[in-house]
């Protein structure tokens, strides 16, 4: 039987100290011990993401009662105590003494011995003392404070009071650490039969299933082992997609002149594409094919992405999902395409961006991002907006959008395109829900996790003159 906690161990090591992706080494291990109890993988999962979520406030608990401060320790011993100390303070289930047994004995079975005294002081100290634990002053400091208690880099939490002020930075900041379900989009052409089937069946296996309050083909699924084993996964019922990436195509709104144009293109042998979507920076493809899933089977998407590791992403979830109009291909969104010049109705440009909305699901963003990175990304952005612009039909739509929360990627960078290029923002609010309307009047909606039911997200619909 292998031993969770050394796997969370090593986890912890290969992401903090060798700097690999959270996301990408938690799905590996998890998948190659797919064999486990899913309380075990369940555990696994909740006290890697937990103490990744936590570091900055667990690093400040450790220099509390530690002689040694943190940066100082051995990376393996560190490790340890974060993601013992993590256990001792918001996992109630676990006794404090199993928690520094368990880090004793694992701290001496990876050769450090000589450090088990060390551990089980520190530990044993820190169960003894929770209630005396001291945190910043949160009137003197605020965005100190803020920076401990919700483990955010200081330097973000004041670039977001400066945007948002302190209470919605609160909402954000609490928001990144709620507990997240998976969303997902059901196939719009399911039946009503179907999807209560679909829905009885999931339901069955344990998972909780709600519906999205934004968007009636949109579901939130909690207490999920595993997607892939998920009634109607394999038959394509659904994607795994958040509804803030969904309302981008809702915003495209593929309405009556669109599909009169594309009936009457079908009557005439002139073999013709009647509308054209393009999605430049695509993979794994969920906006694509929403996309060409609102096209009903006519005109086309074309779903492009960089490598040919993130096209066969997006090939699998097409084949999987079984739409028939819409091709994926490598293509770099830097180099022009003669070809597209002005042919696409609508270009999806999703582009590379911080991630700082998606922290929540991707934990280690946050420890990653500098403010030297968001410039570098920002001139990104410019870049492939300066290629990408030139394939919109005059009359036709870019949809602009990142999964951040900052306003430099955001609404400044929307403003330098509407300056520089013969686009202007076009209203939002008749295709967005209700309770987003008012948000999306001047073309553009900032989504911010803890405020809206969402990730942080960013979109804007941007109308070629001419």
């Amino acid at each position: 039987m292998e031993n969770k906690r050394e796997l969370i161990l090593d986890m912890l090591i290969e992401i903090l100290e060798k700097e690999n992706y959270s996301h990408l080494v938690i799905r590996d291990v998890l998948d190659k011990y797919n064999y486990m109890e899913s309380r075990d993988k369940a555990f696994i999962k909740r006290v890697t993401e937990g103490t990744l979520e936590r570091l900055i406030q667990m690093d400040y608990i450790l220099d509390q009662f530690s002689k040694t401060p943190v940066a100082k320790m051995k990376p393996l011993i560190r490790n340890l105590l974060r993601m013992s100390t993590y256990q001792m303070l918001y996992m109630d289930s676990i006794p404090d003494s199993a928690v520094c047994n368990e880090a004793v004995k694992l701290a001496g079975k990876r050769g450090f011995k000589g450090l088990a005294g060390f551990v089980n002081g520190v530990l044993r100290s820190i169960a003894r003392n929770k209630t005396k634990i001291t945190y910043p002053d949160r009137e003197k400091e605020k965005s100190r404070f803020l920076s401990v208690w919700y483990s955010m880099p200081e330097w973000l939490v004041k670039m977001w009071m400066d945007a948002y002020g302190e209470e919605t930075t609160s909402c954000i900041l609490e928001g990144l650490l709620k507990e997240h379900p998976v969303s997902v989009r059901v196939k719009e052409n399911l039946s009503s039969k179907q999807r209560e089937e679909w829905i009885a069946q999931i339901r069955r296996t344990g998972v909780i299933v709600n519906p999205h309050p934004y968007l009636p083909y949109a579901f939130q699924l909690s207490n999920i082992d595993g997607i892939k084993n998920l009634p109607g996964y394999e038959e394509g019922y659904f994607i795994v997609q958040d509804v803030s990436s969904m309302l981008v195509t809702e915003v495209c709104k593929i309405g009556e002149a669109e599909q009169e144009e594309m009936d009457a293109a079908k009557t005439q042998i002139t073999g013709d594409i009647p509308f054209l979507g393009l999605d430049v920076c695509a993979a794994p493809g969920g906006k694509s094919m929403h996309l060409a899933e609102k096209l009903t089977g006519k005109g086309k998407v074309i779903s492009r992405d960089l490598t040919e590791y993130k096209v066969s992403l997006i090939r699998d979830n097409i084949e999987r999902m079984g739409y028939q109009n819409i091709d994926a291909s490598v293509g770099d969104a830097l180099v022009f395409d003669e070809d597209l010049k002005e042919k696409a109705d609508v270009v999806l440009a999703d582009l590379p961006c911080s991630g700082l909305g998606i922290i929540g699901k991707k934990r280690d963003i946050k420890y990653r991002i500098s403010k030297e990175g968001l410039e570098e990304l920002k001139e990104l952005q410019k870049q492939i907006l300066n290629v990408i612009w030139q394939y919109v039909k005059p009359g036709g739509v870019l949809i602009y959008s990142t999964c951040t929360i900052n306003s430099g990627e955001n609404q400044q960078m929307v403003e330098w395109f509407t300056q520089n290029y013969p686009f202007r923002p076009e209203s939002l609010s008749p295709y967005l829900p209700e309770m987003l309307k008012k948000e999306g009047e001047n073309g553009m909606l900032q989504l911010l996790p803890g405020v809206h039911e969402t990730d942080g997200f960013f979109l804007a619909k941007l109308r070629r003159l001419g």
